[in-house]
């Protein structure tokens, strides 16, 4: 393995020169120096520079696939030849929702790292959609539809999700009895999350509107249900607790939100699966399946 190639690599997964000198023990001058001669030796450029950023031009990304699958695979073959077992390793880049990782990957997290030691773990946060490929992230942990994203995705659990207020806005505001009746109502939903989606009883109705609060963030639609602000249309899994203690109570109970919005894991297709995706994807589905944690115990009438 060319070690300019080693080292094209290392520049593109730690985002810039410094970082990848530092890891190396060189300086970003002689980092510079060596991605351009082989940016020389090849004829094409690699990398765009600029004082703000560097990002792999397209030929470049193909190459750092190319390359990371390689010395992927020399690691797996030098095991092999040290009578290592096989196992995940390596760099794993994860992206999730904030408020569902927040509450259903990471307290498992330690599990997961006790179990595979040698995978070093990388969790992103975020409710922005993120493009795997731009942001090089390995496996996105997503809530929607999977049908709609072109990748290669595994359904971990359905997502149900209901109308539900607290009892201190029902009691002052009265309690909707028919779909109609929402437009009287305070509705609570973050920025690109209306018009509301809803089935049951063998209809489907569509619930235009605007948020009574507007804000960016689900987990602020969230406390402002709780907190008596208005009726949220919430996943099961971010208020089981809620509804466990009454703090929120369901409303129009005949009606769920779209039944093809689902919890699932996606990534980009590659020849040769990665074992660290697949690993992490087997974690997740072993705690989700087959009845995932917040629905255990748990009737909502």
């Amino acid at each position: 393995m060319d070690p300019d190639h080693e080292l094209f690599v290392q520049v593109v997964q730690a985002g810039s020169l410094s970082a990848a000198g530092r890891a190396r023990n060189i300086s970003p001058a002689m980092v510079s120096k060596r991605i351009s001669r082989l940016e020389e030796r090849l004829g094409v450029r690699l990398l765009h520079r600029t004082t703000r950023r560097l990002a792999p031009t397209p030929v470049g990304e193909r190459l750092f696939e190319d390359m990371q699958r390689i010395i992927a695979e020399i690691h797996t073959a030098e095991k092999r030849v040290c009578g290592e077992p096989d196992g995940a390793s390596g760099l794993l880049r994860v992206s999730a929702p904030t408020s569902f990782g927040r509450l259903h990957i990471a307290p498992y997290l330690s599990i997961f790292l006790k179990a595979y030691p040698a995978i070093e773990l990388e969790l992103d946060l975020s409710d922005s959609y993120i493009d795997l490929i731009a942001a090089r992230t390995d496996l996105a942990i997503r809530i929607g539809d999977p049908d709609t994203n072109g990748l290669h995705n595994h359904i971990l659990a359905r997502n149900p999700r209901f109308l539900c207020a607290a009892p201190e806005y029902l009691e002052k505001h009265g309690t909707p009895k028919a779909v109609d009746a929402l437009s009287q109502h305070r509705l609570l939903a973050a920025l690109g999350q209306m018009p509301w989606r809803l089935e049951g009883a063998g209809e489907a109705v569509v619930i235009e509107g605007e948020s009574y609060v507007r804000t960016n963030s689900s987990e602020v639609v969230r406390e402002l249900a709780i907190s008596g602000v208005g009726i949220a249309l919430r996943s099961l899994w971010d208020v089981a607790n809620e509804l466990k203690t009454r703090q929120l109570v369901r409303v129009l109970p005949q009606l769920e939100g779209a039944s093809d919005i689902v919890i699932f894991a996606t990534h980009v297709p590659t020849p040769r699966a990665n074992p660290a995706v697949a690993a992490f994807i087997k974690f997740l589905e072993d705690i989700y399946a087959p009845i995932p944690p917040w629905e255990k115990d748990l009737t909502v009438c």
